[in-house]
Order: structure tokens, then C-alpha cells, then sequence
């Protein structure tokens, strides 16, 4: 199943959020102001993206089906896939003290597509990504591995931005998508830490409390998640897998 946290490519939305930042410097919250003559660029760049992380999606979709017929297992529980708002790049952008450009966005953002990918086990998470960076037409960029090595907070999660190509009138492009791996529980956990971070307006105090509650909770998770795996391993013949894929050098400007 595939969940889109976007709608379809909306020109006219996008083009006048854009003006609006080319007018007034203060659309997005920038401070400078958005080239008025790129905006045609950024709406077909945006464009890309979008087909890239359809792309991706697609090669997931065929994998998990794969799995099916070979294994009797779907590894994939589902899917969510969005792309970044026009504010939330021209945030960004500034953030990072980046010139408000399509060139910046191209050479410095590469998560503007994102996929999550949600699946059942560990070893599901390693050989969905293993198995897709083995693709001939896909590559590896950036590979960041917090399930083996978490954050301070008890985040879990395997980061991996892929670059594939889509084939515009002018040639293939090579775009990057960044694609989130992690498992049920790991979601689980994400979703209601996120939601503390960034969503609550409690106390200092309880908010400390709920996130030390939070890191053990997390700990407790991955120590049940190894269980519940070791018995999948003796029921079930699917692959196993440990490691995360290995990231190549790439050129975001060919």
C-alpha cells in the first residue's frame, strides 16, 4: 500500500507561492528573493522529482511483489511518499545560507523526494535496500544506518539516497530520492517522538520525563524486535540480511 502525503504536481500553486517569495522577499519566510525568471525551472525541476520518486516507488512495488512469489512474504508493509513544499525548500535553503536558486536546490538538497518504506522485520529493511541498490540503473549517494547506530533520542531508522534516472526530451537525468527504511515498530516509535518534538507545548519537565520514557521504550523495542525476528528466521526462508548498501560517488550535475 501506498500512502502520498502530496497531491499531484499543482503548477499554478507552485507559481504563485513563488512569486509571492519573488515579490516580497517574505512568501517563504526568506529573506531574499527567488529569481523571477527561474520559476519555470523549479516548476519542471519539480517535475523531476516527482517522476523520480514515482520511479522509486515503482522499483519498490515490483521488489516487495518479487519477494511474494519467491519467499511467500511481503516485506513491505506499506509505503509513504511526498515531496518537499516550496516553503519548506526555500526554508531550507536559508537555513544552510544557500543562494535561493534551482542551481543551490540541485547541488545541496537531496531530499526534496522522499519515500518512506515500512516493513516488517530488520532484515526486510537490509534486503529491500540491498536488493534496490543493486539495480543497474540506480545509484547510491548517501547511506546513513541508525538502526545499527541510533541517535541519542533512541531514533532507529535506515537512511539511503538513491539517484535514478528520468528520461525528460533532453536526455536521462539523474535525480536523488531519499528513502527512509524502517520497521513497524520503528515507525511507531518515530511517529509519537516526532510528534513530541515538534507538536507539543508541554513543560520542560515533562517533556524530559516523556523523552527519557521515549529512549527506554525504544531500547525495549529493538530487544523485542530481535526475538520476534530470530523466530521469523526459523519459520521462514527469506533472505537475511544485515548490512546496509554501500553509497558511490556521484555528480548531481550530470
Amino acid at each position: 500500500m501506498i500512502l502520498d502525503r502530496h497531491e499531484r504536481i499543482n503548477t499554478s500553486e507552485i507559481q504563485a507561492r513563488l512569486e509571492k517569495a519573488t515579490k516580497n522577499g517574505n512568501g517563504a519566510g526568506v529573506g531574499t528573493l527567488f529569481p523571477r525568471e527561474q520559476i519555470d525551472e523549479f516548476i519542471d525541476m519539480m517535475q523531476v522529482y516527482e517522476g523520480a520518486m514515482y520511479e522509486i516507488s515503482t522499483k519498490l512495488e515490483v521488489l516487495d511483489s518479487e519477494f511474494h512469489v519467491h519467499f511467500s512474504h511481503d516485506p513491505i508493509h506499506h509505503m509513504e511518499r511526498r515531496l518537499k513544499s516550496v516553503n519548506s525548500i526555500l526554508g531550507k535553503l536559508q537555513r544552510r545560507k544557500l543562494p535561493l536558486s534551482t542551481e543551490a536546490i540541485r547541488d545541496n538538497l537531496f531530499d526534496v523526494a522522499g519515500i518512506r518504506v515500512i516493513c516488517n522485520y530488520r532484515d526486510d529493511v537490509y534486503s529491500v535496500a540491498n536488493y534496490l541498490s543493486s539495480q543497474s540503473d540506480i545509484q547510491v549517494l548517501r547511506v546513513k544506518d541508525y538502526i545499527k547506530n541510533p541517535k541519542p533520542n533512541g531514533y532507529r531508522s535506515l537512511h539511503v539516497i538513491y539517484a535514478v534516472p528520468v528520461f525528460l526530451s533532453t536526455g536521462e537525468h539523474y535525480t536523488p530520492v531519499e528513502v527512509q527504511f524502517r520497521t513497524i515498530a520503528m515507525d511507531y516509535w518515530a511517529s509519537l517522538e516526532h510528534a513530541l518534538r515538534y507538536k507539543s507545548d508541554l513543560p520542560d519537565a515533562k517533556f524530559s520525563e516523556h523523552s527519557q520514557t521515549l529512549l527506554d521504550c525504544a531500547r525495549s523495542l529493538q530487544n523485542i524486535e530481535t526475538q520476534m525476528q530470530n523466530i521469523h528466521r526459523d519459520i521462514n526462508g527469506a533472505p537475511q540480511q544485515e548490512e546496509a548498501p554501500t553509497s558511490q560517488a556521484f555528480d548531481p550535475k550530470q
